[in-house]
């Protein structure tokens, strides 16, 4: 379940915290894009860079003990050098990007994820049940304000798969459609502090972030919002 649908669905983990960390008071036009597309009972799914991390460990699950060719970056802040195996390694402005060029289990890949939850997983490969991952070997984008006319295009990553349940974590609107897009607006009304933490850097990590969530979507040419609160 991606992060998104964990906040309309009322289950928010230390991985929907994780998204919002970044983000400050102020409005947030157009996160979290997604696009839709289905060709007989194939779904193509394209989407911004917020979903990596989740698409990976899915697609990862999915893959299970079989193994695959795994390509793309591991990038992040922190030294990861004694964390993962890499094949070859860049930094420019502190952005540690280490990259990956090798055959790997799903049960490993997804221990990756789950062990460095702060790192962003850049990777492209395929599962055994015919899932196709690709995604952008690269940083992503600050969370900085963008107007609508500044708008991202959801095309970092991409996933193609026959299996409606996954299509249903991201389109929940409609069963059946042939085209979909949404778009998210974040708006970040208050930053909750943790009352008994003295430590600044950990107030900054423990902090929440307290306001609403703009979900406007269009299906097969037809238009809805729906708005939801959250804390996360």
């Amino acid at each position: 379940m991606n992060f998104i649908k964990k906040v309309f669905d009322n289950k928010v983990d230390e991985d929907v915290h994780l998204q919002f960390q970044k983000f400050s008071r102020g409005e947030f036009p157009s996160r979290a894009l997604i696009k839709a597309k289905k060709v007989k009972n194939v779904y193509t799914i394209t989407t911004t860079a917020e979903f990596a991390n989740e698409l990976v460990r899915l697609v990862a699950e999915r893959l299970g003990s079989e193994k695959a060719k795994i390509t793309g970056a591991i990038i992040s802040t922190l030294d990861l050098a004694n964390e993962i195996t890499f094949q070859s390694r860049k930094q420019f402005m502190g952005i540690k990007q280490y990259g990956i060029n090798r055959e790997m289990s799903g049960n490993e890949v997804k221990e990756l994820v789950d062990k460095l939850p702060k790192a962003f997983f850049a990777l492209t490969f395929n599962s055994e049940k015919g899932d196709i991952l690709k995604i952008k070997a690269k940083a992503p984008k600050s969370a900085k304000p963008k107007t609508k006319e500044e708008a991202p295009k959801p095309d970092f990553c991409k996933l193609i798969t026959s299996d409606e349940k996954i299509v249903k974590d991201f389109v929940w609107e409609k069963n059946d459609f042939k085209d979909a897009l949404i778009a998210h607006d974040f708006i970040i009304k208050e930053i909750i502090a943790p009352k008994d933490e003295k430590d600044f850097a950990k107030m900054r990590e423990m902090a929440k972030r307290k306001g609403t969530i703009i979900r406007r979507v269009e299906i097969d040419g037809v238009k809805s919002v729906e708005e939801k609160e959250f804390e996360a």
